[in-house]
C-alpha cells in the first residue's frame, strides 16, 4: 500500500537515514520453520546483507542454525538485540513474544523485519507504534505474499485507475492442515497463538485484501468456525466481511480445515471499470470496454526471498517498506474486530489503534 492513507497520531515522521552500501548485518529472533525461509533469502542476497548473531532457546535448533549459516549464538533473543554488531533483526518467534521484540529492538535502535502478526493485541499495537516512531527505525512487516508478480502487477492495476472506483476486493487461503495434538505446539493455544487459524494463515489474506483495496478498515462482521481442529483453542476456519472507508467491501475466506474448491480464486478486484483475478500466478483482465481477456503468466517465484532482498533495500536506500506498522496495525484492527463480531454475532466497528 503507497502511504496515502491518514496516519493516526506519530511522534517521529522523519525516514529513517539510509544504512548505505555495506552489508546490512541481520541478527535473526528464532531459528524454528519460518526461520529456514528466511535464510534462503539472506543466502540469496550475497554481499548485500550477512547474517551476524541467531538467538534460539532451542540448543539443538541453536547449533543447527550456526552451523549452517556461522553466525554468533544466544539463548535470550534480548541479548542478540544489544549486540554492537547488529544493525536489524528479523523477528521469526511465536506469536506472543513479537511485540517483546520489536519495542526491545526499536529502543535498541535495530531496525526490524517481523513475521506476521505484528501483535496480539490493542494494548500491544499502541506500544509498537510508539516505540518505532520515537526510535525512528524502520519496521517491514514480513507480508510475503505482497511480493508475487501477480499480486504485484494486480496492485499496480488498481492504482494505475484501471479497474476505476474499486466496489469490492475476495481473498481465499484455504487448505487442509494435518496439525495434531503432538505436533501443534504453542499454535493450539489462544494465549501464545492469539486465537486460531485467522490470525495465523488467515492474517495473509488480510493484508492482501488490504492492500488491494487501497483503503482503511471501517467495519468487520465475522463468522469464526471449528470444523475439525477441535482440539484447538480457537477456529480453523473463517469468513469475513469487511467494509472500507472508501465505500469498497472485502470478503475472506480462510481455513486450515479442508482444501479449498476446485476453481477458486486466491484474490479477486471488482470496480466500476472491470475486474481482475488470480490464482496466485496468472492474472486475468477484463476491462467492460474491451471484449477481450488479458492474461498475464508469470514464473512461480519465492516470495520469501523477494520480502527479504525488499527489506534489505529499503534499509539501504532509506525507501519506505510496502508495508510498515501504520498497515501492521490496520491488519491486526481487522482481525481483531472479527473475533469480537464472531462472539456478538453483529458487524463491529474498527478500533482506532
Amino acid at each position: 500500500m503507497t502511504d496515502t492513507a491518514p496516519h493516526r497520531t506519530t511522534l517521529d515522521r522523519s525516514a529513517p537515514a539510509p544504512l548505505g552500501d555495506g552489508p546490512v548485518r541481520i541478527g535473526l529472533l528464532g531459528g524454528g520453520n519460518i526461520a529456514r525461509a528466511h535464510l534462503r533469502g539472506y543466502a540469496a542476497l550475497g554481499d548485500a546483507a550477512r547474517l551476524t548473531a541467531i538467538a534460539d532457546t532451542d540448543a539443538e535448533t541453536l547449533a543447527l542454525r550456526t552451523a549452517e549459516t556461522g553466525a554468533t549464538g544466544y539463548t535470550d533473543f534480548l541479548e542478540l538485540i544489544e549486540d554492537p554488531e547488529i544493525d536489524a533483526v528479523d523477528i521469526c518467534l511465536p506469536h506472543h513474544l513479537h511485540h517483546r521484540a520489536i519495542v526491545a529492538a526499536a529502543a535498541a535502535g535495530k531496525h526490524i523485519l517481523c513475521e506476521k502478526p505484528l501483535c496480539l493485541t490493542a494494548e500491544e499495537a499502541r506500544s509498537v507504534r510508539v516505540a518505532v516512531e520515537r526510535a525512528g527505525v524502520t519496521l517491514m512487516c514480513a507480508h510475503n505474499k505482497l511480493f508475487l508478480p501477480a499480486v504485484a502487477q494486480a496492485k499496480e492495476l488498481v492504482d494505475s485507475g484501471a479497474l476505476g472506483t474499486i466496489y469490492g476486493v475476495r481473498t481465499t487461503d484455504e487448505f487442509f492442515n494435518d496439525f495434531d495434538p503432538s505436533t501443534m505446539g504453542w499454535r493450539a493455544h489462544a494465549a501464545t497463538s492469539g486465537g486460531g487459524e485467522f490470525i495465523d494463515t488467515g492474517y495473509h489474506p488480510t493484508y492482501l485484501m488490504l492492500h488491494l483495496s487501497g483503503a482503511r478498515p471501517a467495519g468487520v462482521f465475522a463468522m469464526l468456525s471449528t470444523h475439525r481442529l477441535r482440539f484447538m483453542e480457537g477456529e480453523d476456519s473463517a469468513q469475513v466481511l469487511v467494509r472500507f472507508d472508501n465505500g469498497s467491501v472485502g470478503q475472506l475466506a480462510t481455513s486450515w480445515a479442508y482444501h479449498k474448491a476446485p476453481g477458486t480464486e486466491r484474490f479477486s478486484v471488482v470496480g466500476e471499470k472491470g475486474s481482475l483475478s488470480s490464482d496466485g500466478t496468472t492474472l486475468r483482465v477484463i476491462l467492460r470496454d474491451s471484449e477481450a481477456e488479458l492474461v498475464y503468466a508469470h514464473r512461480p517465484t519465492d516470495p520469501f526471498a523477494a520480502e527479504i532482498a525488499d527489506f534489505v533495500e529499503c534499509l539501504r536506500t532509506g525507501r519506505r517498506p510496502l508495508h510498515t506498522h501504520v498497515e501492521g496495525i490496520d491488519v491486526l484492527s481487522i482481525i481483531l474486530a472479527a473475533y469480537r463480531s464472531g462472539e456478538s454475532g453483529v458487524l463491529e466497528a474498527v478500533e482506532t489503534i
